[in-house]
C-alpha cells in the first residue's frame, strides 16, 4: 500500500495544488464563471473559499488541542485586494502554521469521530486533498481539466475512505464490500456495516468493484466525475449507494 507522503512533501503538495488553482483562474477571462462541479459558485467564489479554508486551519493549527474550532482574526487590511495575491497569501500563512507546529501537535478538527489523528499532519494531508479537488474544480470551469496527480490521488482515496467514511457513521444499506482498484497498482477492499467503513487487507470475494486511475476514483468519490467514469463489475446499486453516501452535498 501506498505511503503517505512526508509531512515537508505533504506541504509542498499544498502549494503546489493551491498554485495549480490560482494559475487556472489567472488564465480565466471571467472570474464570474460558474464552477461546474460545484454550480453554486463562481471561479471568485471558488477562490474565496480557499482563502477562507487555509486561514481557518491556519488558525486551527496554531491554537493547538481544542475542542473547540477556532476563532478566526479578521483578514489584515493592508493586504492585496487581489484576489489571487490573497489566495498566495492564505497559503502561505497556512504552511507557516503547519511548518512551525511540525506533524505531531494536536489541534481541532470535524473528524473526531474517526480513526483519523486529530493532529497538525492530519491537517496537511487533508489539506492536498482538498486543494487537489479544487484545483480540478478551477481547471474545469475554465476548459482545461487536468488528472490529480498520482501522488495525491493515491493517498487521497486512503484519506477520503478514513476521513469522509470515517465520520459518516453506519451504513445504511445491506452490508456489503465493494474493491477500489488504481490502474496505477492500488487496490482498497472496503467493508460497509452497521459499524461503518473499514478498510480490510487479503483477498475476498466483493459485492462491486470499480476501475480506473487514481485520478479518476479520487474525483468520482468526491462527486466530481459520474460512476460511469469508471469500469464497474458487480452491483450496480451498491456501487451508487457509495457514491451518495455519505452525503456531499
Amino acid at each position: 500500500m501506498t505511503q503517505t507522503p512526508a509531512f515537508e512533501d505533504l506541504l509542498s503538495l499544498v502549494q503546489d495544488r493551491s498554485a495549480a488553482l490560482r494559475s487556472s483562474v489567472a488564465g480565466s477571462p471571467d472570474l464570474d464563471v460558474r464552477v461546474p462541479s460545484c454550480p453554486d459558485w463562481s471561479l471568485r467564489d471558488l477562490v474565496e473559499h480557499l482563502v477562507e479554508v487555509h486561514r481557518f486551519w491556519a488558525a486551527a493549527v496554531v491554537a493547538g488541542p481544542s475542542e473547540m474550532p477556532p476563532a478566526v482574526a479578521p483578514a489584515d487590511d493592508t493586504l492585496s485586494a487581489d484576489l489571487l495575491a490573497r489566495s498566495a497569501a492564505a497559503t502561505e500563512e497556512l504552511i507557516a502554521a503547519l511548518r512551525a507546529a511540525g506533524p505531531a501537535v494536536g489541534c481541532w478538527t470535524w473528524w473526531g469521530n474517526s480513526d483519523v489523528p486529530t493532529t497538525s499532519g492530519a491537517v496537511a494531508r487533508h489539506q492536498v486533498q482538498e486543494a487537489a479537488v479544487h484545483a480540478f474544480d478551477a481547471q474545469l470551469a475554465a476548459g482545461t481539466p487536468r488528472p490529480v496527480p498520482a501522488v495525491v490521488a493515491l493517498d487521497g482515496i486512503a484519506e477520503f475512505i478514513g476521513v469522509s467514511h470515517g465520520t459518516a457513521g453506519p451504513w445504511p444499506h445491506e452490508p456489503a464490500r465493494i474493491g477500489l482498484h488504481a490502474a496505477e497498482g492500488e487496490s482498497w477492499l472496503v467493508d460497509l456495516t452497521a459499524s461503518g467503513s473499514h478498510v480490510i487487507d487479503g483477498r475476498h470475494e466483493t459485492a462491486a468493484d470499480l476501475h480506473g486511475s487514481a485520478s479518476n476514483l479520487l474525483l468520482t468519490l468526491h462527486g466530481r466525475l459520474p460512476l460511469d467514469s469508471l469500469r464497474s463489475e458487480g452491483d450496480r446499486a451498491t456501487l451508487e449507494n457509495l457514491l451518495s453516501w455519505p452525503d456531499l452535498d
